[in-house]
């Protein structure tokens, strides 16, 4: 009976362990997210430098920091878009200052120095206190590694990893100097919250390096006033995610970006910043990862062959 009762007493003192651990969790949650102060952007300079900037989160993020005072440097790949991305931003927020730097990042793998120096000209001067990596590149459709083209490989890795790494290294060598800084990189609950993304392997393969990366330089450089961090959006209604229609769970890019506005600078090097996507996490979190892969494997392969037909009825469209 001792021993019994011996038993009976360590499963409820683990389990009221758990259990507090488990609601520490919700309060510590609901303080960051709904509670909690947003950090005073200003304070790491004068300017923030947002990649991908003329379409989706990466619009919807400039606007919000032009909101608070920050001038921007808008990088992009289409000059004409970048002009009128800055043309709207000045017509609601006229006291911002916005300059604008045409890049194509998707061949990176290659001329990523030249890449970073060109970026480096373009902001020398000015107090650049904040980089949001935004810009991100996906397959259209899923399909199998083997099916990966060469230029699409070369591109998903060059605007994903390795564009991201040359334009961090050389801002955070400015930010040394002057003693603050923040870096936002752009993530995927592909990488962060699966532990596995079939079909879309390189994809998610190259937000699982900015997810370390993110990690490993916040070791770094937060003693030297930098905060640098890897914000993970679920499902957004953008072109990339060719989802239209939002919804509570697939929000708009503006109603991301206001989410993430409250996170940047705070102590989280990897965040989910829209609490319902990270509820989805939490919940995902229950379920077997051979559940969950399985799951996927079938939903990408239908969803791959859905991407062939549609290739193969506009290819026959072209040749009639």
């Amino acid at each position: 009976m001792e021993i019994q009762s011996f038993f009976i007493l360590a499963a409820a003192f683990f389990g009221f362990i758990n259990l507090s651990r488990f609601l520490l969790k919700i309060l510590l949650s609901t303080w960051s997210t709904f509670i909690r102060p947003e950090k005073d952007l200003r304070s790491y300079g004068a300017w923030a430098a947002i990649t991908g900037s003329t379409d989706g989160i990466g619009k919807a993020i400039a606007f919000d920091i032009a909101a608070r005072g920050l001038n921007l440097v808008l990088i992009g790949r289409n000059p004409s878009k970048l002009e009128a991305t800055s043309r709207e931003i000045r017509q609601i927020h006229g006291e911002v200052k916005v300059k604008t730097v045409a890049i194509d990042f998707s061949d990176a793998c290659r001329n990523g120095e030249e890449i970073a120096r060109y970026v480096e000209a373009e902001s020398r001067g000015l107090d650049l206190g904040i980089l949001i990596n935004n810009a991100g590149l996906a397959y259209p459709y899923a399909r199998f590694m083997h099916e990966v083209d060469d230029r699409l490989m070369e591109s998903v890795v060059g605007v994903n990893a390795a564009a991201v790494a040359w334009i961090t290294r050389a801002a955070v060598a400015g930010m040394m100097e002057r003693g603050r800084g923040a870096i936002v990189n752009i993530g995927s609950g592909s990488s962060a919250c699966l532990s596995s993304y079939p079909l879309y392997t390189v994809y998610a393969a190259t937000k699982a390096y900015v997810a370390m990366l993110s990690k490993s330089m916040s070791l770094e450089y937060k003693r030297h006033g930098i905060d640098v961090q890897c914000q993970i959006p679920m499902l957004v209604a953008t072109k990339m995610s060719s989802i239209r229609k939002a919804s509570l769970f697939t929000p708009s890019a503006e109603t991301y970006s206001k989410a993430s506005m409250r996170w940047i600078g705070q102590s989280d090097a990897i965040c989910i910043p829209y609490w319902p996507h990270a509820l989805q996490a939490f919940l995902i979190s229950f379920f077997p990862t051979q559940l969950v892969d399985t799951f996927l494997f079938r939903y990408f392969v239908g969803m791959r062959a859905r991407g062939r037909r549609k290739d193969h009825k506009l290819h026959s469209t072209k040749l009639n």
